[in-house]
């Protein structure tokens, strides 16, 4: 079987497949590849068994990411929870594990890895248990009324009651003002967190690139910004993606409210499932948070084709002497350090 290789950014053949295949996901979509792209300088590639002309039955799409301190390889995709590769259940693999092989070798790369949502690859591919997480998602489909009883009653429910006192005010969008407060809610909170933020130029990318499957949500009390978060959507399945809030309003409840805004939204607008995104194995506060709001846990497993591979790959925000200087970091300043740090840990 010939494999074929397709610039999934300017063949309008690749969206026709994240449009229709059941395993596509936001991921998959042409948005999100463009802005990876645009944002780090990734080449963007995918490889299908359908020859030029056709319409894809199939394919894997990577980002390449070439950089002289981690490393040069083959990601499908960074920055993102997982990302099916689009065969059939019955589809033979042996042709696409080749390709990688070829691919590892001939271009000195220090891996392929692929993010399958289901947590497992066909063994036929060469590929050894890279990183792991749970992966956490919510069924609308029951009624409203049964998903706020699912609800973990003091943590969520109690909290909802106490946030809908506070008079906040509620938007909803991607104009440039709900990004500028989202931006600076999110600045915060990576500091809280002693992490690197994101560049801004990420989030103006994915509001250019991914209109109308994008939206930030945001709540003010009286007139400042307090609780944000940004979601994509897919067919019938919204994505969680980035959170942020301001410390000084947690006992407030912004974050528990807005959550559940985007339940009630989202299953008014014909979603059948909130995909909350991956979670560390060791982070057992998040972990819980996800779990009070009634969604179910998945194992989630990377893989990768090298010469050997680790459960954990060491990145800069392992290392608590750059955890404490990201911490120490003015806004301006830390989000430059990310223009420049983060294209080399995709």
């Amino acid at each position: 079987m010939q494999l074929y290789t397709l610039d999934p950014l300017s063949e309008s053949r690749w969206s026709d497949l994240a449009a229709t295949h059941p395993k596509a996901s936001a991921f998959h979509q042409t948005g999100w590849l463009r802005a990876l792209a645009k944002s780090y300088n990734y080449r963007v590639v995918a490889v299908t068994s359908t020859p030029p002309g056709e319409p894809l039955s199939n394919g894997l799409v990577f980002c390449e990411v070439r950089s002289w301190i981690t490393g040069n390889r083959l990601v499908s995709l960074p920055f993102t929870d997982h990302a099916e590769p689009l065969f059939d259940d019955s589809y033979a693999t042996l042709e696409f594990a080749e390709w990688m092989r070829k691919e590892h070798r001939q271009r000195k790369l220090g891996y392929v890895e692929l993010r399958p949502c289901s947590g497992a690859v066909d063994p036929r591919y060469p590929l050894l248990p890279s990183q792991s997480f749970w992966l956490h998602t919510l069924d609308l489909t029951p009624s409203t009324e049964r998903l706020f009883r699912n609800l973990h009653k003091s943590c969520i429910q109690r909290r909802i009651r106490h946030a809908e006192r506070q008079q906040f005010s509620y938007e909803k969008g991607r104009s440039p003002e709900l990004l500028e407060e989202f931006y600076r809610l999110l600045l915060m909170s990576r500091r809280r967190f002693r992490l690197l933020p994101q560049p801004r130029a990420w989030f103006q990318n994915l509001i250019d690139c991914m209109k109308p499957n994008v939206e930030i949500r945001l709540l003010r009390k009286d007139g400042a910004a307090v609780a944000a978060i940004l979601t994509l959507r897919h067919k019938k399945t919204v994505v969680y993606k980035y959170g942020c809030s301001d410390e000084g309003y947690h006992h407030l409840a912004g974050m528990p409210l807005l959550f559940w805004r985007l339940i009630e939204e989202s299953k008014a607008e014909g979603a059948e499932k909130i995909d909350f995104g991956r979670t560390d194995l060791d982070n057992l506060g998040l972990i819980r948070f996800k779990g009070h709001f009634g969604a179910d846990c998945q194992s989630l497993k990377y893989f990768r084709y090298a010469e050997k591979a680790r459960e954990r790959t060491p990145s800069l925000t392992d290392l608590p002497a750059a955890r404490a200087l990201f911490s120490a970091l003015p806004g301006a300043l830390s989000s430059r350090t990310g223009q420049l740090v983060y294209r080399h840990i995709g």
